[in-house]
């Protein structure tokens, strides 16, 4: 058996081979251009023993080397950044340089049998691509638009009174129609604002393309399970699917829950059994689960009788909502299984 760690970097790749050992057999660093990928391609061929191949940042700056290890029928695994730091800090090498951390992603992969292997469909970022682009108008919609409130509040002095919130059509009209009468008062603020306005519907309009962008991807990925779920509209289903880029890669409901922190940490010692927050996970997956969790708590008796059962038993509020986002995981865990195995599901909100 033998295992090659890759450490990827924008210019330049450091690749190391370890047998089953890990002792260390061959080593080699190529350029970032498709002719010396071919090249690393090539080398971890020449091994014919049975392969693994570990890569840093495999959906990142490994990615276009993985697709050609995985076009070539290579067995690869993604290594979190954590797991090179945790082994670098146990490795007898002195010092940090790339082929040293080759070493320690390959020694990574050999002592971490349940590393969740990668495929094509685990590559495929359209949508994570769609939703991030649509997260980044959304925030510098509320850039500018806090750049509009301040120039209103010296040029047009209680001018919440007529406009109401500046996040529709109506109230951004009717603040453009106040700077115009403000030009000859205040120009330059004016300008900005008018600016900032058409910016705004500039903004919405490149927002509202890519949400029908969203909608026919997730169209076409027949998402009808996920859909149906209460509180999972368009954008949080396409967020959810773009961020867990595969739901099979994880073993059980129990490993997603833990991929989306929702899933406490014991902390438990001696006779002391307990757990605690967990902080880590994907927080964009954790943050559509809370996001579904709030819509539930207000629109969806089962989830408020779940809530409420949670406090009744002596939790506050928010470790009732946390318990709901567990319960959730499961649900959306079950939901995008059964989408992608296009086999007829009963999905409800929350489970007895």
């Amino acid at each position: 058996m033998v295992i090659v760690g890759i450490d990827a970097h924008t210019r330049v790749h450091s690749a190391a081979a370890i047998d089953e050992h890990g002792r260390v057999l061959a080593a080699l660093e190529v350029g970032a251009k498709p002719s010396e990928l071919e090249r690393l391609a090539t080398w971890v061929a020449s091994f014919e023993a049975d392969r693994l191949v570990a890569v840093e940042g495999a959906k990142g700056l490994g990615l276009a080397l993985t697709r050609r290890l995985l076009a070539r029928g290579e067995e690869v695994v993604d290594i979190a950044t954590h797991l090179t730091a945790q082994g670098r800090k146990t490795s007898r090498r002195r010092g940090k340089d790339d082929e040293g951390d080759a070493i320690v992603i390959a020694r990574v992969a050999l002592r971490e049998p349940d590393l969740p292997h990668l495929s094509e469909d685990h590559l495929d970022a359209d949508l994570k691509l769609l939703v991030d682009a649509r997260d980044q108008l959304v925030v510098e919609a509320t850039r500018v638009r806090n750049r509009l409130h301040a120039l209103l509040l010296a040029a047009a002095p209680g001018y919440r009174d007529q406009t109401g919130p500046l996040s529709n059509k109506r109230g951004l009209a009717v603040a453009k129609r106040l700077m115009v009468k403000a030009r000859a008062v205040e120009p330059v603020r004016a300008k900005l604002a008018l600016a900032a306005i058409n910016r705004l519907h500039a903004l919405d309009r490149e927002a509202a393309a890519l949400e029908r962008d969203i909608t026919v991807a997730l169209h076409a990925r027949q998402a009808t399970h996920l859909l149906a779920i209460h509180g999972v509209g368009p954008i949080i289903a396409a967020k959810i699917l773009g961020e867990t880029r595969g739901v099979e890669r994880f073993r059980s409901a129990g490993a997603f829950a833990a991929h989306t922190g929702t899933a406490p940490l014991p902390v438990s010692s001696g006779q002391t059994s307990r757990h605690r927050l967990n902080r880590g996970g994907n927080r964009q997956l954790n943050r559509a689960l809370f996001t579904i969790a709030l819509v539930q708590a207000r629109s969806n008796s089962d989830a408020r009788t779940y809530l409420d059962r949670k406090r009744s038993e002596g939790k506050s509020s928010a470790e009732a909502r946390r318990c709901l986002k567990r319960h959730l995981a499961n649900v959306i865990y079950n939901a995008m299984l059964a989408d992608a195995r296009t086999v007829p599901t009963e999905v409800i909100d929350i489970a007895a």
